[in-house]
């Protein structure tokens, strides 16, 4: 840049600005820039021309004023004629005035361009960079439309100086963020990813700025960056902070590129290429060795940059979940900031573990600091920090833990910040119902968090522990016992008086041969609070009240009495005086079997998606989603039935066709509405008719299958007029899989969610869950583009005989699916008896007018209706030497394809679907499994023993089961994981 010339100072300005700040008051300061404007105004309008040196000047002072707050109405012809000077503090300060006062729908634009071409085509380096910074400045459509077809040209032209490059594409990037329509894709695209192997570190820097933005677009344009974004972090981080001396800030070399670069490699899947794909494994694994090592300043700015890339390689990792050693050492690492003394530290590290929380490799890691997590939330002083903790707290949740995490944030919900409670209260009503195996126990947790925080309970909470105790045969007198000592208390909040007026009109009965809690007392209690009560409630428990004539007539004449008096059946209120004279009319007229009737017991609650769920959701904001429902199901945690938001209503219609699930085709012929409990719930999901197998039983243990994301809530009847199979094309009217369909269904063999496909035009990702023989699917369509996919048709085929081995239920989708949306499917799928080929999944649709089809396995392996079974090693080793047989047993010896990690081996092997069985191999660093393959047909044992060989890196695999097939497919599927 050249230098300024000594008379360049602009004495004039400086004094104008002295003045201006001697000023005293507000009045002397408009004063003297009235006067300035004036004396301005006159040298412009004069006869006599002004050199540029003067205009200059002069326009610096309308600047100047302009910044002061002070509308500036004139001088931007003048500003304008500046940029045709060949001086360059002349055509700089014109260019500035116009990049902060020229409006983009100005008048002067085309004169402004027509000196920006002229600058854009002197090819002097700092004229072009004048130019381009004005035009990013300004970022209007017109200059867009002007420019966005030459800037390509200058980014990726090869005698291009390093400052205009990297000018270029920084203007670029502003232009497409304004107007994405403006910037032709190209040529160009193809070489500016090669700016990533430039030698200037400045240019890579907006390089990497500009490809992020744009391959979020156009995916599959800059796809070829990502072998050279990786050998760029590569040589990034392997440099000691001495090799890129004008780029290293306080030792850690180069910081803002290398979180460009993650953030870069973020936009795509994990790299196909096995040299690249080990690269950067070996890039996230040295920036996390750095991070153990001690640091080399004690000045925050180094740990700030060096935590940045830490933090970003973390994200990385969490975004391909593919790597389980990287996933649990990024985990490990995270927990070390928990404890640290920066407040920033260890709020990031809570949001990061919230996330790989989600991840079943490193799940079990997360749960290792639970005291930790537990701390932070009761001892951060920052409330964020304390909302992080709690975040994490629901997200590593799970079966082994609920009752310890519950109790802990019921604790802490008592001093709880009250900008947060009310998404406390959610989360802790969702723990609470989705791992509850006693029953009881939900109850407890339901009350007690209207007893503490009842202002905060939404009616979405306590309509859902209505649901479900009406659902429950076994808990309905545990509750009304429970809600009648809770209404005992002094000071009682009105959401316990709802959920207990409600419950003992429902289910007092069970608890009325107690003395304590008679008929009269029930009455006496409820009636105690009706007069400190709003009138929604005062109407709930009026229609307790004529329950309780049904089901206690010797309360008839007390209620009668109520309902007659004058504060009721003159109430100001239509709804509590309609009520009380209906109410009254009905007990005096009705004859006791009519009564019966009309007020019968409510019939159990058809099941939809919790509403707490849906509100929690809503609170968070659009894209909580994963972070609420993370996909990570524990296989076994347990949702409690429940259904749609229960109406204080004395009337209800039984629906006999109601499915709790919402699965059937058609009802079942003259089924009565017996309410379906936890245990023949599973066994009834694909019946056509009243019970055709033995019921489960209503245990804990066997509680239903839980629901993931599930759909939104459809009526029985909308269901029944669109039944859910269609017709499956053959095999032959489909292509053949996909090339990579094994590799893809291979990352299912241990895990149930995860993204099962993606390229430039769709993603499809896949949450799913399976219970016995059962299991239910959700397929994510993602329309990763800006067009409208045509025609689209996602249908499963089975492939040879698998009809008969396998049933799939699929619910038919939108055939139109928008530009950025998603679509869901459902899939319920039966094992009929063992398979050993997954169904296919056919997509089709027209993209643009072309069509477009592929064809995947869709991820439904044998070992997903394996049930894990605990033995004794005695039990294993003669269960063991029965299977002796040689078509019973299928060993494979092969070598270790990831690095031997205990933890993670014993993950993968969870994950397959086997119990682990402890101190039965006489080699502890042997793994024992056993367990059960369910199908409708019949059951087929399966016991396991896989023997690592850390000084080799080989594994033998053995296993044994009751049919020759199934040991060879189990034992092929499972090598392959390792």
């Amino acid at each position: 840049m050249p230098a300024v010339s000594k008379g360049d100072g602009m004495r004039g300005l400086a004094v104008f600005i002295s003045d201006i700040r001697n000023c005293k008051s507000k009045e002397a300061e408009i004063k003297r820039i009235n006067k300035e404007l004036a004396n301005i105004r006159s040298k412009f309008k004069g006869d006599k021309a002004l050199d540029g040196y003067s205009k200059k000047k002069y326009v610096c002072k309308l600047l100047f004023i302009f910044l002061l707050g002070h509308d500036i109405d004139f001088g931007h012809m003048e500003a304008v004629n500046l940029l045709s000077s060949n001086k360059y503090t002349e055509k700089q300060i014109g260019y500035l005035f116009i990049s902060v006062l020229v409006n983009s729908n100005s008048e002067l634009i085309r004169l402004i361009n027509n000196a920006i071409k002229n600058d854009l085509a002197s090819r002097n380096p700092t004229f072009m960079c004048l130019a381009l910074h004005c035009i990013a400045n300004v970022g209007s459509r017109e200059m867009g439309e002007a420019f966005a077809a030459d800037i390509p040209r200058i980014l990726v032209a090869g005698d291009s100086m390093d400052s205009v490059k990297q000018s270029a594409a920084l203007c670029l990037l502003r232009l497409y963020k304004a107007s994405p329509d403006l910037v032709p894709m190209g040529e160009w695209t193809a070489r500016v990813v090669h700016l990533l192997n430039d030698q200037h570190m400045g240019v890579v820097t907006a390089a990497v700025s500009l490809i992020t933005c744009l391959c979020k677009k156009n995916p599959d344009d800059f796809k070829t960056c990502i072998s050279l974004a990786v050998s760029r972090l590569s040589r990034i981080v392997s440099s000691a902070s001495t090799d890129l001396q004008d780029y290293t800030y306080y030792f850690v070399p180069a910081p803002w590129l290398s979180v460009k670069l993650l953030r870069l490699l973020q936009c795509y899947p994990p790299p196909e290429d096995a040299a690249v794909k080990g690269r950067l494994v070996e890039c996230l694994e040295t920036v996390l060795n750095k991070a153990q090592e001690p640091p080399k300043s004690k000045k925050v700015q180094h740990s700030n940059a060096k935590n940045a890339i830490l933090f970003e390689t973390i994200s990385l990792i969490i975004h391909y979940d593919s790597e389980p050693n990287l996933l649990v050492r990024a985990c490990n690492q995270l927990g070390q900031f928990l404890q640290h003394r920066e407040t920033n530290l260890r709020y990031l590290a809570l949001e990061s573990m919230c996330t790989l929380a989600s991840s079943e490799f490193s799940h079990e890691a997360v749960k290792t600091h639970i005291d930790t997590v537990i701390n932070a939330l009761k001892t951060e002083r920052d409330v964020s920090v304390r909302q992080r903790a709690a975040d994490l707290l629901y997200a590593m949740c799970d079966r082994s833990n609920a009752k310890q995490i519950v109790s802990e944030m019921l604790r802490y919900l008592e001093t709880a910040d009250y900008a947060i409670r009310e998404e406390i209260v959610l989360k802790v009503a969702i723990l609470a119902e989705k791992y509850a195996v006693d029953y009881s126990w939900y109850v407890d947790t339901i009350l007690n968090l209207i007893r503490i925080a009842g202002d905060y309970v939404s009616e979405e909470v306590w309509y859902r522990v209505l649901q479900i105790v009406t659902n429950r045969d076994d808990v309905q007198g545990y509750a009304a016992k429970t809600v009648f000592e809770a209404l005992q208390a002094p000071a009682c909040h009105e959401n316990m008086v709802k959920v207990g007026g409600y419950i003992l009109g429902e289910f007092g009965n069970l608890i009325a041969g107690d003395p304590r809690s008679s008929p009269p007392v029930q009455f006496s209690l409820l009636h105690s609070k009706f007069h400190l009560c709003s009138v929604a409630t005062r109407a709930l428990l009026l229609s307790t009240y004529i329950k309780f004539i049904n089901l206690f007539p010797e309360t008839k004449a007390t209620i009668q009495g109520v309902l007659r008096a004058g504060s009721q059946l003159r109430n100001a209120d239509v709804e509590l005086q309609q009520r009380a004279v209906e109410y009254l009319t009905l007990s005096s007229v009705a004859s006791t079997d009519v009564l019966a009737t009309v007020l019968e017991e409510m019939p159990p609650f058809p099941e939809r998606e919790s509403s707490i769920l849906a509100k929690l959701k809503r609170k968070k904001g659009p894209g909580a989603g994963s972070a609420l429902d993370d996909g990570r199901r524990d296989p076994s945690s347990h949702d409690i039935n429940g259904g749609v938001e229960p109406t204080p209503s004395t009337v209800s219609t039984p629906s006999p066709s109601a499915d709790l699930l919402g699965l059937r085709a058609a009802p079942p012929p003259a089924a009565p509405p017996a309410p379906l409990g936890a245990g023949n719930l599973l066994v009834d999901v694909f019946s056509d008719g009243p019970a055709a197998q033995p019921s489960l039983g209503p245990t804990p243990e066997e509680a239903f299958l839980s629901e993931l994301e599930p759909p939104a809530p459809e009526s029985p009847m909308a269901l029944l007029a669109d039944p859910a199979p269609a017709a499956d094309p053959g095999p032959e009217d489909i292509g053949p899989p996909i090339p990579e369909a094994d590799e893809l269904l291979n990352k299912f063999v241990c895990r149930n969610n995860g993204v099962l496909f993606e390229n430039q035009l769709l993603q499809i990702g896949v949450k799913s869950e399976f219970r016995q023989n059962l299991g239910r699917m959700y397929l994510f369509y993602g329309n990763k583009t800006s067009v409208q996919f045509q025609n689209f048709s996602p249908t499963v085929v089975h492939p040879g005989d698998l009809q008969t081995q396998l049933a799939v239920q699929t619910k038919r989708v939108a055939s139109q699916v928008d530009g950025g949306a998603q679509v869901q499917q459902v899939l319920n799928i039966e094992c009929l008896r063992d398979f050993l080929t997954p169904p296919l999944l056919s997509v089709r649709f027209r993209y643009g007018g072309a069509p477009q089809s592929l064809t995947l396995k869709l991820p439904v392996t044998i070992n997903k209706f394996f049930q894990p079974t605990e033995m004794a090693a005695q039990d294993f080793f003669q269960r063991w030497k029965q299977l002796s047989l040689p078509q019973q047993e299928a060993q494979k010896i092969f070598k270790a394809n990831h690095p031997m990690d205990a933890e993670v081996t014993k993950a993968k092997l969870l994950g397959f679907g086997s119990a682990l069985l402890d101190n039965v191999d006489p080699n502890p660093e042997n793994f024992v499994g056993a367990g059960i393959i369910q199908t409708k047909a019949l059951q087929v044992g399966c016991l396991l023993r896989l023997e690592p060989n850390a000084q080799a890196q080989m594994y033998r695999l053995t296993l044994r089961t009751s049919k020759e097939p199934v040991s060879r497919h189990l034992c092929e599927l499972l090598a392959q994981q390792f």
